[in-house]
């Protein structure tokens, strides 16, 4: 893809797929979902017939988009952990259904998440809220966008800055310091169990700052790329890139400025031991 002309119809099919997906896969099981078509992987992490239809289907249609390059979705490499292997390589990375513990529930958010990615970098992410039809896309140096507009990360501008902590993934002792020595600090939210929700939310003035302790890269790639190209602030807690073939490590933090990341960045670094 050299012309705008071509950069803009690639887009357009990319957008075309993530709707025909959902219309034709998600939706229809949305509160339509026998309990024999939600299963748990482990770790109360459930997965659902659509999230299979809805990643055959994305997997599928990009390769018809963009032949020949990587695939990485989430319940492929559930089933086949080797497939994280391509994360070092040009690959696309799939979130069939993020939300799905919401969307198993029958209630929203959730929604798809699609990203580029070469060198262990997503360069180009997609995150498209599957009930509102709401689609943020970011291209690497190129800024952010929601529904074609381009956008600009905001804060809150409450006093306390609003803070949305993840603790499903952490430990009870990691729980309880964060209780006692960053939540005092921030006012704290409920978190929508969604990464679809959780980054447009740190950009578009609802949450200041928002800790992800599991940070596996169909969850934040996309996430990731949107916010710091939308002039917020996605990083490791110890201030390095974050990188989609660094599928083991821990930690993220993301904030709707530099200013509120780098707040709370000092304040997990001083966290006792």
């Amino acid at each position: 893809m050299t012309s705008a002309s071509e950069i803009e119809s690639f887009h357009r099919e990319v957008e075309m797929l993530l709707r025909r997906v959902t219309e034709r896969a998600i939706l229809p099981r949305f509160r339509n979902l026998q309990a024999s078509e939600i299963e748990d992987k482990g770790g109360n992490d459930p997965v659902t017939v659509a999230d299979r239809e809805a990643e055959a289907m994305l997997a599928e249609g990009l390769a018809k988009i963009l032949p020949g390059l990587g695939v990485v979705g989430e319940e492929a490499a559930h089933a086949d952990p080797a497939v994280l292997e391509r994360l070092k390589g040009d690959c696309w990375i799939i979130d069939p259904v993020d939300g799905t513990r919401n969307f198993a529930a029958g209630k929203p958010p959730f929604g798809i998440l699609l990203a580029m990615a070469s060198g262990g970098e997503a360069h180009t992410g997609w995150i498209f809220d599957c009930l509102t039809g709401r689609l943020c896309v970011a291209h690497k140096g190129k800024g952010a966008f929601v529904n074609g507009e381009r956008v600009k990360a905001a804060p809150t501008g409450e006093d306390q800055p609003v803070a949305a902590i993840s603790l499903l993934f952490m430990d009870e002792t990691k729980r309880e310091t964060m209780a006692a020595h960053i939540a005092p600090h921030y006012r704290l939210v409920d978190i929508p169990y969604c990464a679809a929700e959780q980054y447009p939310r740190l950009a578009l003035g609802t949450n200041d700052v928002s800790i992800f302790e599991r940070t596996l890269a169909w969850d934040h790639a996309a996430g990731v790329l949107w916010l710091n190209e939308a002039g917020g602030k996605a990083a490791r807690p110890d201030g390095s890139t974050y990188r989609v073939d660094e599928w083991d490590r821990k930690g993220l933090i993301g904030a709707a400025s530099p200013e509120l990341w780098q707040d709370m960045a000092e304040r997990l670094t001083a966290l006792p031991a």
